[in-house]
């Protein structure tokens, strides 16, 4: 874990998940490489709990967004790139996920104006503020025409489409608390990723550790997952949203190093799901039995569990309306 150092801050994680590509620092070209290499030097990720959540670093973002945002004059975006990742060590090769902030903002910034109405956004960031981005954006885009964020975020629910490149074996749950984690940590998720899992408080701070929930498994991998489900879902249901999602996720992967780390972080939905939610939750593998059951030729069977799926997501999406 890059920075094992406890956040404190009264500012609950927002409600939304990632999906995060870790890119092998061998990967990136000079002086980037050396720019991450000195940054893992400072922050110093531990090779020996290469399964740790990353939450105490998600809360240091969140925390640097919100100073931009609670400015005299609302920044829409960051002057600069905050140089900072996420960072992993597993097998003693150091693996690296930058923010990319100001690309991610941008894309927050396309969906806020798509969803958001005109008289709240206005007030939120105001038109001059987006005019300034959109021009910034522009100018950027022509100097980084290559450019993709390691990083994916959906608000509210995880999308069914993001557990395909994951089985049930690689699911991490770290409960929340004190002592309960500690003990989860050095018995629970120690070691490279595999179904681990440890028992305690979970859902929240608990003067301690937050709870965490993801998922973690070699790029590799996660390609042939997804592949594997849209042969399978094209011959299947053509037309279906399933397998467009799958080809988006695929096409999004194939961006990446073929020896990176693919995460699924259910990130702040933790706290809106609560402990009992958390460890009942088995949604990639219930995916993997669907698609098991399709490639078997039982529609039926696969049609029943993609359904029970989606209604359940679709139940905690349906919160974002509550009072």
């Amino acid at each position: 874990m890059q920075d094992v150092t406890v956040v404190r801050t009264s500012v609950q994680p927002p409600y939304a998940a990632h999906l995060r590509v870790y890119e092998p620092l061998a990967a990136y070209p000079e002086p980037e490489r050396a720019r991450w290499q000195a940054f893992a030097a400072e922050h110093g990720p531990d090779a020996a709990e290469p399964a740790q959540p990353v939450a105490a670093a998600v809360l240091e973002e969140q925390r640097e967004a919100l100073v931009g945002l609670a400015a005299r004059t609302p920044r829409a975006l960051p002057e600069r790139e905050s140089g900072r990742a996420y960072l992993r060590v597993v097998d003693g090769v150091l693996y690296v996920c930058p923010w990319a902030t100001r690309l991610r903002s941008w894309q927050a910034l396309e969906e806020l104006r798509a969803g958001a109405p005109v008289a709240l956004l206005d007030t939120a960031l105001p038109p001059v503020a987006r005019a300034a981005a959109e021009a910034d954006r522009e100018r950027w885009r022509a100097e980084h025409p290559d450019a993709r964020p390691w990083i994916l975020t959906s608000r509210w629910e995880v999308p069914v489409r993001w557990f395909l490149p994951f089985g049930d074996e690689d699911r991490c749950f770290v409960p929340g608390g004190g002592a309960a984690a500690g003990a989860a940590a050095d018995g629970g998720v120690d070691g490279p990723p595999g179904g681990k899992e440890g028992v305690g408080e979970g859902g929240g701070e608990h003067g301690g550790r937050p709870a965490a929930l993801f998922y973690l498994v070699p790029m590799a991998q996660a390609r042939r997952r997804v592949a594997r489900a849209f042969r399978a879902l094209r011959e299947a249901v053509p037309d279906g949203e399933l397998v467009r999602g799958a080809e988006r996720v695929g096409r999004w992967l194939e961006e990446f190093h073929p020896r990176s780390l693919v995460e699924l972080d259910y990130g702040g939905l933790v706290h809106l799901l609560g402990p009992e939610r958390l460890l009942a939750d088995r949604s990639a593998g219930e995916l993997e039995e669907g698609l098991r059951a399709l490639r078997a030729g039982d529609t039926a069977e696969a049609l029943r569990v993609y359904g029970e799926l989606t209604v359940r997501w679709r139940r905690v999406l349906a919160l974002r309306h509550a009072n």
